[in-house]
């Protein structure tokens, strides 16, 4: 009985070991994978990328990642204290995904009635129906990192703003 307990207790600890090493050796491979991160413009190529060590790499207030005929992938990084700015897309919907940091989404039909509001945090998804008014103020210690997805294309492609205040005089412009 005493050598089946200590035989267990040796596959026990083996396939813990195991776990551990692939654990290990995963992070690894992630992190190393993060280190080729290029952020520029693939778009309209064909394109298979983690997003998520994208978005992570990215410091940048908007960094367009792909740009298609039909849709756009943004990469966002909000400093703390910081917003996307209040804005409304009438055309389009758009779909923001937090992968790190936490928010406060705000929604509503006019500038003035945003009667909507959601705490947001990492792993969390937005839908922005075509139309509302909406704002996102990062309410975290540290940047606020997502991506966006509208369809068509917000910004022109290539585009990149290091501060809000770049990507509203760019806004100004087009």
């Amino acid at each position: 009985m005493k050598n089946r307990f200590i035989l267990f207790s040796c596959i026990l600890f083996l396939g813990w070991s195991i776990v551990s090493c692939c654990q290990t050796q995963q992070h690894t491979c992630d992190a190393k994978e993060a280190t080729n991160v290029v952020l520029q413009d693939y778009g309209a190529e064909p394109t298979v990328l983690d997003i998520d060590a994208y978005t992570m790499a990215n410091d940048n207030f908007i960094t367009a990642l792909w740009t298609g005929t039909q849709l756009q992938v943004t990469l966002m990084s909000i400093p703390v204290g910081g917003e996307i700015g209040l804005e409304q897309h009438p055309d389009n919907d758009q779909f923001l995904r937090i992968e790190d940091g936490q928010g406060k989404v705000m929604m509503g039909d006019t500038e003035e009635s945003l009667t909507f509001t959601q705490m947001v945090k990492a792993d969390f998804a937005i839908f922005i129906p075509a139309g509302k008014w909406h704002n996102l103020i990062n309410i975290g210690d540290r940047p606020l990192k997502l991506y966006s997805v509208y369809a068509p294309a917000e910004h022109p492609h290539g585009a990149v703003y290091k501060t809000f205040e770049e990507a509203e005089a760019a806004e100004h412009h087009h």
